[in-house]
């Protein structure tokens, strides 16, 4: 091989690791993850873009969100299986629209309207919650879709993906390679999931009551730590005694107020 060809390659290997290494560290240093985005305080309808700008405002560490699969196969933002009463598996994407809007007069968000939302800033992480659909078949076809959506849009740096189903996590991990996947529903302890190629543990505050080792063995294991919905302070402090990674709250603003303490 010719020696300024292999040394001109070198430079852009070098030049991508570099440039890899500087988006990593340019995500917010903190352990706050605003739950369905920063909504309550400004009164903003949960899993909007306005609720995601609020937390990016905020400079959480994370923006969570969730994802429901429509009739026709639409990927959109939403907790429920109903968008304001209005069941979305059994409903087309433009029936949604039509149906009603949000509180702050935003439609329902599409994945990809969200994603591109998120993508225009390099500080706050999007978690990805996928939701349990009824079937096993509704539950790939919704993965594939995100994972397809994410690929699309060249967002897997800024995702980590959560979700109750097993399954859905699992399958994110044997196709995305390198994907951070965390589950949701507590019941499977930290050594196991290990050993599954899960990247952490993102468990309600009461299941690490029923099983205080649960943390350290997570850390002594590897695994990254959240822990869901912690909104009264007395919560957070214990958290952070016990050393967690990551806080989900409806209380961003309550949590980087005890940070700063």
């Amino acid at each position: 091989m010719n020696k300024r060809f292999f040394v001109a390659i070198l430079a852009i290997m070098i030049s991508g690791t570099a440039l890899a290494q500087k988006q990593i560290k340019s995500w917010n240093k903190n352990l706050v993850i605003a739950h369905r985005g920063a909504w309550k305080t400004q009164n903003l309808p949960e899993n909007s873009i306005a609720s995601l700008n609020e937390a990016i405002r905020l400079k959480c560490f994370g923006s969570e969100f969730d994802v429901q699969f429509t009739k026709d196969n639409i990927a959109v933002v939403n907790h429920n299986a109903d968008f304001l009463g209005k069941d979305i598996a059994t409903s087309t994407y433009q029936e949604l629209l039509a149906y009603k809007k949000l509180s702050n007069g935003e439609s329902i968000p599409t994945l990809v309207e969200y994603l591109k939302a998120g993508l225009t800033q390099k500080k706050t992480k999007l978690i990805l919650e996928i939701k349990p659909q009824k079937t096993p078949e509704r539950e790939e076809a919704l993965t594939k879709a995100v994972i397809a959506t994410v690929n699309e849009l060249k967002a897997a740096p800024w995702i980590e993906y959560i979700s109750f189903s097993h399954y859905i996590c699992t399958y994110v991990i044997a196709n995305v390679p390198g994907a951070r996947v965390s589950y949701l529903n507590g019941e499977i302890e930290p050594a196991k999931l290990k050993e599954q190629g899960f990247y952490g543990l993102d468990y309600n505050q009461n299941v690490f009551k029923k099983n205080p080792d649960w943390i350290k063995q997570a850390h002594a294991a590897g695994l990254i730590v959240n822990v869901w919905t912690v909104n009264a302070e007395k919560d957070m402090s214990r958290l952070l005694e016990q050393n967690v990674d990551y806080i989900t709250t409806n209380e961003p603003e309550l949590l980087f107020t005890k940070l700063k303490k």
